[in-house]
């Protein structure tokens, strides 16, 4: 289940990046795309959040959980801006892309580990 998450999460990365590239152009970027890229993020929120409650997980599945989850907080702002046909801010978005790699490399190097 640990890959699948990986695989969620790395597709969820690539709609991140062209919503990035949108906001970086000064433009909002395409309504469907944020919502299938935050699809994706719960979708890899939950199976990591049921990796953590089933079994006694590495410390490392846990941390990437919760640096998931705070990107994930930052991702309910920047769609309630885009709801609103505000321009997200440069630094929110690099922000919550930043943190969302680190919970990503978080979850990589548990995996590799195992």
């Amino acid at each position: 289940m640990l890959r699948y998450a990986l695989i969620v999460f790395a597709i969820a990365a690539v709609g991140g990046l062209t919503l990035a590239a949108s906001v970086l152009r000064g433009r909002l970027a395409p309504w469907a795309l944020s919502v299938a890229h935050a699809a994706l993020g719960a979708t890899g929120l939950v199976l990591l959040l049921v990796i953590v409650t089933q079994a006694a997980s590495a410390a490392r599945i846990t941390a990437a959980l919760g640096l998931f989850v705070v990107a994930a907080l930052g991702g309910f702002y920047l769609a309630s801006l885009h709801w609103r046909g505000i321009v997200a801010p440069r630094a929110v978005v690099f922000v919550h892309g930043g943190v969302a790699v680190a919970g990503f490399l978080t979850l990589l190097s548990a995996a590799l580990a195992l």
